[in-house]
């Protein structure tokens, strides 16, 4: 199929230049409150991780030291360009934020750290985040299934199709029109970058993406509505990004059903704190004991049957040295659901680690490839494993709907208690002011601003 067929990035541009938030459904609406909300809290869940430290002291040395837009985790105030570097980290490293699936993005923590700050720098208010918000959605979503599976087995899909989407999110904030967009995405695409090669050394590369596809996105739009030009065709031109970039591009999925079919109400919650390719199976092993009354010591070995993806991302972590590169491993995340029941925020740490049970049952766990879990990978995220019992038996579990997912989806009760648990892991909002922030994003289509989300250190 070539590249050039059908849909350019010019007609992405001129949809994402018309979008007004009068034109967005209720579900939508919604469904992206819901999203600023899982997203904010992940990024106070950051506060005091090491990268996100590091890219802090970045940016008080690089960076104003007083600006309009808001540093989550410090309560700092800085630069929009500083602010969207930090929150795109900080969100990311807790491994809580939300994943399109059929994209494999995680748009939340590329959209929100770039629409926010400059929302904040604009004086801009809840609607015009939301609406363009969800043209940072529709970008990142599109771009990134437009990419496909290729695509992601080399390139992390939130650090390439994340530049653009924050790019889209922000141009649509300053007021784009079609020809302002299209070169916004053009200096976006030309800087999209990520790759997965730091899984092996357990670095700390996956936060440095979306921290620079967030600022890199938010750069893209100010200089384009200044007038600095792009590529007007770096999607599909022949020296573009598919071509660079991808081996089975699929053109069509760039603009089907264009302010028809919604990328919101399609993005999975996290239930777990891991990688998302390990949700799956933890649902299925965690049924599959459910139901047998099965406990750890009564499990003999796990079969993870699972989709290629998994295999390119999980496979390189077979000994994690980190808490962070621990969330990418199989066997440990398969490991604590069967001896503690959960993968939650507080369940990964330096204890867990070492602890010769966990580790002992992470060895007895091994991922095969499943032609029919393949297949359906990535519009459906099955999990199924078989798990053998120290007595002989051998039991299989199948999810077809992880927890998470739009078709098992968290509820409000259950995304605030989320969002309060994030927040107190590293103390990042008190309850109290968690109360105020859960009542303002619930609001947030009418709130004159956005300045001030949180209180002042």
């Amino acid at each position: 199929m070539s590249v050039t067929r059908t849909a350019t990035t010019r007609e992405l541009a001129s949809f994402l230049s018309r979008l007004r938030f009068e034109d967005l459904p209720d579900g939508v609406v919604e469904r992206t409150k819901e999203l600023f909300l899982d997203w904010a809290a992940s990024a106070l869940a950051g506060k005091n991780a090491r990268p996100v430290r590091i890219l802090e002291r970045f940016a008080q040395t690089m960076g104003p030291a007083e600006g309009p837009s808001e540093v989550l985790p410090s309560r700092r105030r800085t630069s929009p360009l500083f602010a969207a570097l930090v929150n795109g980290a900080a969100s990311h490293v807790v491994e809580q934020d939300d994943l399109h699936n059929a994209s494999v993005f995680h748009p939340a923590t590329v959209v929100f750290p770039a629409a926010l700050a400059a929302a904040q720098q604009t004086g801009a208010s809840g609607r015009d985040l939301i609406s363009a918000s969800v043209a940072g959605y529709e970008t990142g979503v599109r771009v990134g299934s437009y990419l496909g599976r290729s695509h992601y087995k080399v390139f992390h899909t939130t650090g390439t199709a994340g530049t653009l989407a924050a790019a889209a999110a922000v141009s649509h904030l300053l007021g784009a029109d079609e020809r302002v967009m299209l070169h916004a995405l053009g200096s976006a695409g030309t800087q999209a970058a990520g790759l997965w090669e730091f899984l092996r050394d357990a670095a700390d590369s996956k936060q440095l993406h979306t921290a620079k596809a967030a600022s890199d996105g938010l750069l893209a739009a100010y200089i384009a509505r200044d007038g600095f030009t792009g590529a007007t065709r770096i999607l599909e031109g022949e020296q573009g990004m598919a071509a660079g970039m991808s081996s089975d591009a699929e053109p069509e999925r760039l603009v089907e059903g264009l302010g028809e079919k919604w990328a919101g109400p399609e993005t999975s919650f996290k239930f777990h704190a891991s990688c998302r390719h390990t949700h799956p199976a933890a649902d299925a092993l965690l049924e599959g004991m459910k139901e047998h009354g099965l406990t750890a010591d009564q499990i003999a070995g796990v079969r993870a049957r699972v989709h290629g993806a998994a295999i390119d991302v999980l496979g390189p972590v077979s000994d994690p040295r980190t808490i962070h590169q621990s969330k990418f491993s199989m066997g440990f995340v398969l490991a604590l659901i069967a001896t503690t029941g959960s993968a939650g925020i507080n369940d990964f740490t330096e204890e867990a680690l070492g602890d010769p049970e966990l580790r002992g049952f992470s060895e007895r766990v091994e991922m095969v490839f499943d032609p029919e879990v393949d297949a359906a990978y990535p519009r459906r995220w099955i999990g199924a494993v078989e798990i053998e019992t120290t007595g002989g038996e051998h039991i299989t579990s199948r999810v077809d709907v992880p927890k998470g997912d739009p078709g098992n989806t968290l509820s409000r009760k259950e995304l605030e208690e989320k969002a309060r648990s994030l927040a107190a892991f590293q103390g990042g909002a008190s309850d109290e002011e968690m109360d105020r922030i859960i009542g303002r994003v619930w609001n947030l289509d009418r709130e004159p601003d956005v300045r001030n989300l949180l209180p002042e250190a």
